[in-house]
């Protein structure tokens, strides 16, 4: 049965498999800084381990408790966090949006102006939260 497992700073889901007396590990993702599993993630390993039985319900939930404790007095996963915040930052404030109109890949032009209204929403939702937990309005 896979599990989750964190190896320094990322967490991976592998699988135990028993050769002889030994047990081997093998990696069947790495999940990164925060164990979330996606649907390009069950897709991945049920494509390329399609002989290992993954309780995929029961993963996620484990993965959803995990979460929460990358802040448990952990400032540097905050500092992480700015840190690729403003980077996302520059790199949006630097992008020349006429140049989507031009991209012959009318796809993923799509993909990325959806991917910026869900970055959007997620915001909104976030700065709501704060305003709400510290009862006055947020000041940007």
């Amino acid at each position: 049965m896979a599990f989750i497992r964190k190896r320094g700073q990322s967490y991976y889901l592998v699988h135990n498999i028993r050769k002889g007396a030994r047990v081997e590990q093998i990696h069947l993702a790495c999940l990164g800084r925060r164990p979330h599993i996606s649907d390009d993630v069950v897709e991945g390993v049920n494509s390329k381990h399609p002989f290992v039985r993954v309780d995929w319900k029961r993963l996620r939930a484990k993965a959803s408790q995990e979460l929460v404790q990358p802040f448990e007095n952990n400032s540097q996963y905050l500092r992480d966090l700015l840190s690729a915040v403003r980077g996302l930052h520059f790199d949006l404030a630097d992008l020349p949006l006429p140049l989507l109109e031009l991209m012959n890949d009318r796809e993923l032009s799509a993909q990325f102006v959806s991917g910026l209204k869900l970055l959007r929403a997620t915001l909104d939702v976030k700065l709501h939260e704060l305003r709400r937990t510290r009862g006055q309005p947020y000041q940007a």
